[in-house]
């Protein structure tokens, strides 16, 4: 899928670095800039220094003096603007609107306005929808880059995303064996501190057993809950052990 990112007159430098940032990690690179503020706008220190990284996407990208040029080669044009207008294409939230589109392999291209007045009428007309971003009501400003990861992330989850990998290798949960051999040694260890009357026992220990089994506890887990126990046990028995004097003797 040929994806394209259109910056349409673009005042400040740091947004240009954020955008190639924003873009490069949804896995985008092809940054097109229409009649930028800054003719030297991917040079500038404040644009590398905002793409914290992302140069390969600043190489890249290509400044041009009108937008007929930034859209060659593209099939289908999304404006951005939160605020609908009276006539035009549909004004329609990202999400459902992208996942239709992931279906076609056509070139696609996200056009953003400048900081200060969005998108012209007349560039927003020629799109075939209006992606509003759903936010606050009563807040809906958002920043030129902060847009621009928004609808990269909707745009890449459409497509199929990518995979998040956990370091940590999944754990096992114990075995039978061991949620018997810990709800034995607990037993033991609360009728040790009084909390469970042997003689009328109801349904505590059924009980804990479908909590350890739904907890899923693994086999580390159990070595703690059953020192948890011994140290019970342990306490129990000082406390009932009879007190000694100075020579041993009760």
């Amino acid at each position: 899928m040929r994806t394209r990112f259109v910056l349409i007159q673009t005042s400040h430098a740091g947004n240009v670095g954020a955008t190639a940032r924003a873009m490069k990690v949804m896995g985008f690179d092809d940054l097109v800039l229409v009649a930028p503020r800054w003719a030297n706008v991917l040079r500038r220190e404040e644009t590398i220094q905002r793409a914290s990284g992302a140069l390969d996407v600043l190489e890249k990208a290509r400044i041009v003096d009108t937008l007929d040029e930034a859209l060659e080669g593209m099939d289908h044009l999304c404006a951005t603007a939160m605020t609908p207008r009276d006539f035009g294409p549909p004004t329609v939230a990202p999400r459902p609107h992208l996942q239709s589109l992931a279906q076609a392999d056509r070139g696609v291209a996200f056009l953003f306005g400048s900081e200060r007045f969005g998108m012209r009428n007349e560039d927003v007309y020629r799109c075939h929808a209006a992606l509003s971003i759903p936010t606050d009501p009563g807040f809906g400003s958002l920043n030129l880059a902060a847009a621009v990861q928004v609808i990269a992330y909707e745009w890449r989850q459409a497509l199929g995303g990518f995979d998040v990998h956990s370091p940590a290798p999944a754990a096992m949960p114990a075995d039978a064996a061991a949620v018997a051999g810990l709800l034995s040694h607990w037993e033991r260890a609360l009728v040790a501190i009084g909390f469970l009357d042997p003689a009328a026992p109801k349904k505590l220990m059924p009980r804990l057993n479908q909590l350890f089994n739904r907890a899923a506890v693994t086999p580390e887990e159990v070595h703690i809950l059953r020192g948890v126990a011994k140290a019970m046990i342990e306490v129990a028995d000082r406390k009932t052990a009879p007190a000694t004097g100075p020579d041993g003797k009760g």
